[in-house]
């Protein structure tokens, strides 16, 4: 039987010749690629060809062309026909849009609490707890401190968020990019100062070892000004400084330290500084001489602030020699204040041109201060914060300082502080004396619960000891002086002060 049938026949060449003409489809692929590969072998061959063409003449009309110029022309029609096949096969445009760029960046930016608590046990290790994923800036002999923005930031701004001031795990910091700053973000012009006290801006001792490092960086850096201070206690915020601290920086910078509130940010409103300098470090990494010159600094602008000279040799107010006692009231001040005055008042009418002075730290205003320790040679006083008026006096100034009962065990390297101001402020520390007698501690002498019976203590005195000891600072500085005077027509008096 025969089973053809011309609706077969017709149908199956019809499939045949579909079977056929699909890869020679206008709508395939390998259309391109045939066509690319033809365009590829034809420029090739003219390339062949025309490295086996002769040269014109030079008085052919057409310019001749070097093999190397036709390899060239070559390569460039080569890129061409590559670029627009790949441009045009490919449905995605690779050039990327800025603004989208940027967008990506502020949404990737994380803001990070301020007090990371996995070094609460260790705060001031390292680089301390807080912006605990940021490393310092060193220089040998400098003050550490970060800026922003830095080649380490990678020219990025640093911004802050939260106003909490009491958990500082709960303000946060981050870095963004100066096109890209975080959505909703307030950008503060100018130099902003941030600082990080692990103890508080009211004690004048404290307050100062924060400050005083942004007073290192001012006067390595063309003296510049902040525009603004903010100030973290643990990453919460403070805003405000003690009153002997604010002046001493407004006669620092020759203005009032502007603190920044943030009143009109909101709590989860982030802020950006277009400049900033964080010091969490005080004046860990200086030298000696580092220090020196920048008390040289703040000594200076305080006497002109107050209007007390300069130099104090330029003042008719002062003694040859001058005593002060600078004397506290309630915690750590002596026993019988009269007894110690009229020990050293003794002493001091044994040498020509001395003078005693006695004053009380809470009753003198920034600039009394000021005025007297200008006129001080030798400085009396208790273990506390109103020590740190030593480094208004001129160098080479003397120091004598007094401790209650107990504080030698128990106190700690803290109680040597005014030890290390001394040696930092060009002073000479010329000793202490330690109260043997004192309240009693129901606990063992060397049991940490007996620092809250010792620690604000009276001070008694000792007439034999107060008294030899005062003779020989006495000899020692009037030497001092007279060696002074035999050399000070050679010596050139300091008239100005550095950043003027």
């Amino acid at each position: 039987m025969n089973n053809y049938s011309p609706a077969f026949h017709r149908h199956k060449s019809l499939k045949q010749e579909k079977t056929i003409m699909l890869p020679f489809s206008c709508y395939s692929p390998k259309l391109s690629l045939y066509i690319l590969a033809t365009c590829v072998i034809l420029l090739m061959l003219l390339q062949i060809r025309s490295l086996h063409t002769v040269l014109p003449t030079s008085s052919s009309p057409l310019p001749s062309l070097s093999p190397s110029a036709s390899w060239s022309l070559f390569q460039q029609w080569q890129n061409l026909v590559l670029n627009r096949t790949l441009a045009a096969a490919s449905p995605v445009n690779c050039t990327q849009n800025p603004d989208s760029m940027n967008q990506k960046l502020r949404d990737s930016i994380t803001f990070l609490p301020l007090k990371d608590l996995r070094f609460s046990n260790q705060p001031l290790d390292g680089h301390t707890w807080f912006m605990s994923s940021m490393y310092d800036t060193r220089e040998e002999g400098e003050v550490q401190y970060q800026q922003f923005p830095s080649e380490p930031s990678k020219g990025r701004f640093l911004c802050l968020k939260g106003r909490d001031t009491h958990d500082g795990s709960w303000n946060y910091y981050a870095l963004a990019w100066p096109e890209a700053l975080p959505t909703n973000a307030t950008l503060m012009k100018g130099l902003t100062f941030v600082s990080y006290n692990h103890y508080n801006y009211d004690n004048i001792w404290h307050g100062l070892s924060a400050v005083m490092p942004f007073v290192a960086w001012h006067r390595k850096n063309s003296c510049e000004k902040p525009t603004r201070w903010v100030l973290y206690h643990w990453g919460e915020l403070r805003f405000k400084m003690g009153t002997w601290l604010n002046l001493l920086m407004e006669a620092t910078f020759g203005q009032a330290p502007y603190i920044e509130e943030f009143n009109d940010v909101d709590d989860d409103q982030p802020v950006c500084f277009e400049k900033a300098v964080v010091m969490r470090h005080n004046e860990g990494g200086m030298s000696r001489e580092r220090r020196m010159e920048v008390y040289d600094l703040m000594r200076c602008k305080a006497r002109v602030y107050c209007n007390v000279s300069v130099d104090r040799r330029d003042s008719h107010e002062r003694p040859d020699i001058g005593i002060t006692l600078l004397m506290r009231s309630g915690a750590r001040s002596f026993r019988n204040e009269t007894a110690v005055i009229g020990v050293f008042e003794k002493e001091c009418k044994k040498v020509k041109g001395c003078r005693l002075m006695v004053a009380y730290s809470n009753n003198l205003t920034f600039c009394q201060q000021v005025k007297q320790m200008s006129l001080t040679d030798i400085l009396i006083s208790p273990h506390g914060a109103q020590l740190t008026n030593m480094f208004l006096m001129d160098r080479n100034s003397s120091v004598m300082e007094f401790y209650p009962k107990g504080w030698l065990k128990l106190a700690g390297v803290g109680q040597y502080v005014y030890h290390w101001i001394a040696s930092w402020s060009g002073m000479r520390h010329r000793g202490e004396w330690r109260d043997p007698n004192g309240e009693s501690c129901p606990y063992s002498d060397e049991d940490h619960r007996c620092m809250s019976f010792y620690k604000n203590g009276l001070i008694g005195y000792n007439e034999t000891h107060f008294a030899e000891w005062a003779r020989n600072v006495l000899n020692d500085v009037q030497t001092k002086r007279f060696e002074e005077e035999g050399t000070k027509n050679g010596t050139a008096s300091m008239k100005t002060c550095d950043c003027n």
